[in-house]
């Protein structure tokens, strides 16, 4: 009788994981859907880190302006662009720039890019808790790499369930290291300079210039 329960326990808590998977799946792809839809966003961003066993805490602003694979990038007095072959990495205190080949098979970072999109491949995921955050009812998913050996340990998504916007990102790594993203703003369809994804290397005659292969 005891072999008879423990076995329908496991088949409903299998059952319940399923089912929470499929929603979480759902409500991801409606995310992507929805961002895909639109011409271009703009997105105002507060950027926190912190390590409690290193004692590291630090919070900034970053702003990033995103056309399909394309976008600028600024966080922490730096400025990364992609104009869809290669990244520019721009780093004016110290007047150097690190140019290199995009490879999307070598790169396992989020990139910009990739915020709507980098779960479809390599994570579970699953429904975890709904907050309420000023008024906005925001459900959380969590995405746990499929790789045992990842850097990162899970992966919090909050999205905003009227907008099917994302709200948050919360990423805790293996080292214990916790990177949140919270957008301030978000802006679709903005009329963006024709130049803005190019890099006019002119414009930087006094900067090293750092090209990797």
């Amino acid at each position: 009788m005891k072999k008879l329960v423990f076995i329908l326990i496991a088949i409903f808590s299998l059952n319940t994981q399923a089912q929470s998977s499929q929603k979480a799946e759902k409500l991801l792809n409606e995310v992507s859907s929805k961002v895909k839809a639109y011409d271009n966003m703009v997105i105002d961003f507060k950027y926190a880190l912190e390590n409690t066993a290193e004692n590291v805490s630090q919070e900034t602003r970053g702003d990033v302006s995103i056309d399909g694979e394309k976008y600028v990038l600024n966080l922490m007095g730096t400025t990364q662009m992609f104009d869809g072959k290669k990244i520019y990495t721009i780093i004016p205190e110290d007047e150097e720039i690190n140019i290199s080949n995009y490879v999307e098979e070598d790169n396992n970072s989020i990139t910009p890019s990739k915020m709507f999109s980098f779960y479809e491949e390599g994570y579970n995921y699953e429904m975890d808790i709904t907050q309420n955050h000023k008024g906005r009812k925001i459900q959380y998913v969590k995405l746990t790499p499929k790789d045992s050996k990842a850097e990162i340990k899970s992966i919090l998504l909050g999205i905003d369930q009227q907008t099917k916007h994302i709200y948050n990102l919360i990423q805790t790594q293996d080292n214990g290291t916790k990177i949140t993203i919270t957008v301030n703003s978000f802006k679709t369809d903005q009329p963006l300079a024709k130049n803005l994804f190019t890099f006019n290397e002119s414009r930087y005659s006094n900067y090293y210039i750092n090209r990797i292969d």
